[in-house]
């Protein structure tokens, strides 16, 4: 049996987004396929690690008794130093504290690295914290026996720090929805068809306050709902989204039960993306598998993602005019979202991605 460990995540069952999302999707299919995997698990608190068993699959759960990023740091450092002491294959997911790896790269266990989005870019952070990622992104080159990009645009990036063949291309997976239940929209006074739908972390490159603002310089009959956590104590740029919206903009926060957020996505008219930084999307992935038409930020990564039969945007102007064009237009909707299923048939589904992902671990599964 092989034996694979998977790092980087808070752990599963999935509760955080995308990673642990995939992290749970990935454990279940190799077990399913005969594989022991172990996956290891931040928890809040204090004492010492301890493991359980969920659908055939190890948790190990590693107490931290710090929150945010610091919490994060020394949950990656304790998992580190317990993988050392274990035989198999490794999967770190992200490269945020690949620094730590370097113990294993060392001791010569074989660790691959999908190394996510360029994290460094992202508009969010102060400068200690880019050049921490800057550098860390480097030492998950160095010290990766091999590299997983979920994008092209990652892959042509990460081939200017280490050789191409070092790197393997395998984007994110989804699930197809195919129905939903529209009596959960009775709970936001919404109608199939009638409004939009934004699904993102409310942050300055994923375009919120352009893309509200542009929706909100007009009646437009149609409403928009925004899914996010904002805090307009606390956060100015929050306060600025939340100030620029019409009365046809829905804040109801963010919403983690499934069966809801795949209604919402369902029956939007459209899917608003503004994300400006990063490859494969797991919202915009999610989006295409509910055959969303799909309005997006211009950029090399969506436009990959989402096709040539989506709209996309550069600026407010852009989006404006988008909008004024296709929300009356429901004959051009049709055909967006009939694309939108055809482009996730044929790239994101969970049976080919999870399918390459073991292909690429069976490959490197050490033979000693």
């Amino acid at each position: 049996m092989k034996n694979i460990f998977i790092l980087g995540i808070r752990g599963i069952p999935a509760r955080h987004g995308g990673f642990e999302t995939f992290a749970e999707k990935l454990s279940i299919y190799l077990s399913g396929s005969g594989w022991s995997v172990t996956v290891y698990c931040q928890e809040a608190g204090s004492g010492r690690i301890y493991q359980s068993m969920w659908r055939g699959i190890k948790l190990v759960h590693i107490p931290v008794a710090h929150d945010g990023a610091l919490g994060t740091i020394i949950f990656d450092w304790k998992a580190t130093c317990h993988a050392l002491g274990q035989r198999g294959l490794f999967l770190t997911l992200g490269y945020n504290t690949a620094s730590f790896n370097l113990m294993q790269r060392i001791k010569g266990q074989i660790n691959i690295f999908n190394m996510d989005g360029i994290e460094w870019q992202r508009e969010k952070w102060g400068m200690m914290a880019r050049t921490w990622f800057w550098l860390n992104e480097r030492f998950g080159c160095w010290f990766g026996n091999h590299l997983i990009a979920d994008h092209p645009k990652i892959k042509e990036h990460l081939s200017t720090r280490v050789k191409a063949e070092k790197i393997t291309m395998i984007p994110y997976g989804g699930d197809e929805v195919c129905n939903a239940d529209a009596s959960l929209l009775d709970e936001y006074n919404l109608a199939p068809g009638q409004f939009s739908v934004i699904i993102a972390r409310p942050e300055p490159e994923n375009s919120f306050l352009q893309m509200v603002r542009s929706f909100s310089r007009k009646q437009r009959n149609h409403k928009l709902v925004v899914l996010g956590n904002f805090d307009v104590e606390k956060n100015s740029y929050h306060r600025s989204v939340i100030d620029s919206a019409s009365g046809e903009v829905i804040f109801p926060g963010a919403i983690y039960d499934t069966a809801t957020v795949q209604s919402l996505r369902f029956y939007a008219r459209f899917y608003f993306h503004g994300h400006r930084v990063g490859g494969t999307n797991p919202s915009l992935v999610e989006a295409l598998g509910a055959g969303c038409a799909v309005i997006a930020h211009d950029n090399h990564f969506n436009r990959w993602v989402a096709g040539p039969d989506a709209a996309y945007f550069r600026d407010e102007a852009d989006f404006c005019e988008i909008l004024d064009r296709l929300i009356p237009a429901e004959d051009i909707t049709l055909k967006m979202r009939a694309a939108s299923r055809t482009r996730f048939k044929d790239r994101f589904t969970w049976e080919q991605v999870l399918g390459e992902y073991e292909e690429l671990l069976t490959h490197w599964y050490p033979t000693k």
